[in-house]
């Protein structure tokens, strides 16, 4: 074969690649037409945030267990629970469900603030202490969920443990 004919094959080619690449193909979308998929809200999930957030802790207790029953490998919905049990006066309750958050995910930051937090109400001062330095484990340098027990104990400290 001649050079030519070399040179007329690899533009035919080049030519049929680059009209290949052009033509969108069924079920494909172009990259600038790709929108990922919205992730899929629990809707019990959803009531027990907006129910946290109007402090309807009944409320939130209710649709957060629903979640809990949903799926119950979500750490973040037990940490919830245990909040919403925290903030009704249900102590036993919330620890049950901070420590399954943290089974379920050691480094879950707000279960560890929340559980620390729930043991100053239950005046083990020395246990939270404990969910602080392992924030400061987890956050390496600073973090809100530090921050805000590192505050919490510091109140506690100042009001003499009352």
């Amino acid at each position: 074969m001649d050079r030519i004919t070399r040179c007329r094959r690899a533009l035919a080619a080049c030519v049929l690649a680059v009209s290949l690449a052009a033509v969108p193909l069924p079920g494909f979308a172009a990259p600038t037409e790709f929108e990922p998929p919205a992730p899929k809200v629990d809707p019990d999930f959803a009531a027990g945030k907006s129910a946290i957030e109007a402090k309807q802790w009944q409320v939130a207790i209710k649709s957060f267990t629903s979640a809990v029953q949903h799926d119950g490998r979500n750490a973040d919905s037990e940490n919830y629970l245990g909040y919403a049990y925290r903030n009704a006066g249900d102590l036993d309750a919330a620890f049950k469900h901070y420590e399954r958050a943290l089974q379920l995910n050691p480094r879950h930051r707000g279960a560890h603030e929340y559980m620390g937090e729930a043991y100053l109400l239950a005046r083990q001062v020395d246990k939270a202490e404990e969910h602080l330095a392992q924030l400061k484990s987890i956050c390496r340098s600073s973090c809100e969920e530090f921050d805000d027990l590192a505050k919490s104990i510091a109140r506690y400290r100042a009001q003499g443990s009352k």
